[in-house]
């Protein structure tokens, strides 16, 4: 049978777009596949690495500040419904995914226009605009939270939770806190906070944690600091004024198996895919709302946790200042630390993947009588 899988533009649709398409092809030897994605977005480059063809559309968001840029973006949008047209007619799919980004609108419009099914997958716990729109039209809606009733047809809902990277749940599992630290260089004996605001790096999580960096230390506090790309020429060089086992400062994490595990606590952003880590491995958390999303969806994804005990929660707009004094006091909790751990393990899903992939199949062959 044959898949066609939209969207994109970050690792938060990217590695779960694969990861249904992994748990698909586990399932049906015989799928094929065929990615769509965003002309010069990331899903060009990971989707091949990944070992599945993809195409582009020339496809963009609309901007909230600039109304005048919003006019290119119109013309790329009507331009993308028509190459969507020939793409969806030229593979003929049996079902078509979603799975959030700017290519999914185009894609599963189409899809719904020729009677193809199509399955939507919801990361966040308040739906976007596309997404509530597709909604109408499609078969069946993956979703992460309870709830969603407000955004869907509750005929059309199923609990999915949200695909993870098996490597990073599994190999966190795999290995004692203790050993997780000694292999990341940091001493067993010391808490280790780690602080992640993505790939891109996050502002006011950096600007916060190089204000209160001696202030964490020094309460005796180990600190793993990703600072992503756009950041880590400016924030790097103050590692020198420390040994590498109390502070280490990166622009990217590698093996965040070993972070999950090694992590007394995590602070970050709260996109889907790390909230669906978090959950998955058990993790202590201090989660930041990124201001700068669709809906403020990322404020939505942290009060589903906070509101369980499952993690805690500090607004942008009042981190500098605050972020060295919430990490002592969390860090010297550890009974808290442990219940937020294990709230948010009970939240979690973990083989969401399958469970999509199952849907997908079922609703493919139905296509196909």
């Amino acid at each position: 049978m044959k898949y066609m899988i939209s969207g994109g533009g970050t690792g938060g649709h990217i590695f779960p777009a694969i990861a249904i398409a992994d748990a698909i092809s586990r399932k049906d030897a015989e799928a094929e596949f065929l990615f769509v994605g965003a002309e010069g977005r990331m899903e060009m480059e990971r989707v091949p690495a990944a070992g599945y063809d993809i195409v582009g559309l020339p496809v963009a968001g609309f901007s909230r500040t600039n109304m005048l840029a919003n006019l290119g973006v119109a013309v790329k949008l009507v331009r993308s419904m028509f190459k969507a047209r020939n793409i969806v007619g030229s593979f003929r799919p049996d079902i078509a995914i979603g799975v959030g980004g700017y290519a999914s609108g185009p894609v599963l419009k189409e899809a719904q226009r020729r009677g193809i099914p199509t399955l939507i997958q919801e990361q966040n716990s308040y739906a976007g605009v596309t997404n509530k729109l597709l909604s109408k039209k499609a078969e069946c809606i993956c979703v992460a939270y309870d709830g969603m009733e407000r955004f869907f047809p509750v005929d059309k809902i199923k609990i999915t939770g949200n695909p993870l990277r098996k490597k990073v749940v599994d190999g966190a599992k795999s290995v004692s806190r203790e050993e997780a630290k000694r292999k990341l260089g940091f001493s067993p004996d010391r808490s280790l906070v780690v602080i992640t605001g993505g790939s891109l790096g996050a502002r006011t999580l950096n600007r916060s944690i190089a204000c209160d960096l001696k202030k964490i230390t020094d309460a005796g506090i180990n600190v793993l600091w990703q600072t992503g790309r756009l950041y880590a020429g400016e924030y790097t060089p103050m590692a020198l004024c420390y040994g590498p086992d109390t502070v280490q400062i990166v622009p990217f994490l590698d093996h965040m198996d070993l972070v999950y595990a090694a992590a007394d606590l995590i602070v970050a952003r709260a996109g889907a895919s790390t909230i669906s880590e978090i959950q998955a491995t058990g993790a202590a958390s201090l989660l930041v709302p990124s201001p700068n999303v669709a809906e403020d969806h990322q404020t939505h994804n942290a009060m589903a946790l906070a509101s369980r005990g499952a993690a805690a929660m500090e607004p942008d707009a009042t981190l500098e200042g605050r972020l060295g004094d919430l990490i002592t006091d969390l860090a010297g909790s550890v009974g808290k630390l442990e219940e937020m751990g294990l709230q948010a393990s009970r939240m979690g899903i973990a083989d969401s993947d399958d469970r999509i992939a199952a849907l997908a199949i079922e609703l493919a062959r139905k296509s196909k009588k």
